[in-house]
């Protein structure tokens, strides 16, 4: 899936098949923070982290942000949070690539 077919996605009702980061960015994406941090909540994967450590930044708990960006092995992200969410799509939409 490209950048642009996922945006393209997000006028659907329902979610494309997608592993569960990038489906939490769908979800946070319509507006369901609470789908896209269920779908990463529990989550050992590091992208998981990723994206949950962006998720309680868009909340504005940063200091729980901050604790997931370590356990992602990331560093907390400077830019705005729109910003944040296209480099992690961008990176997930990578990895997922045939």
């Amino acid at each position: 899936m490209t950048p642009e077919a996922f945006r393209a996605a997000l006028a659907l009702d329902a979610p494309p098949d997608l592993p569960a980061p990038l489906l939490a960015l769908w979800h946070d994406a319509k507006g369901d923070w609470e789908t896209a941090h269920r779908l990463v909540n529990d989550s050992p994967q590091p992208d998981a982290m990723w994206v949950h450590a962006y998720l309680h930044r868009v909340e504005g708990d940063l200091s729980n942000a901050r604790y997931w960006y370590r356990r992602a092995g990331r560093a907390p992200h400077e830019g705005t949070l729109e910003e944040e969410r296209g480099e992690i799509l961008a990176a997930l939409l990578r990895k997922d690539a045939p």
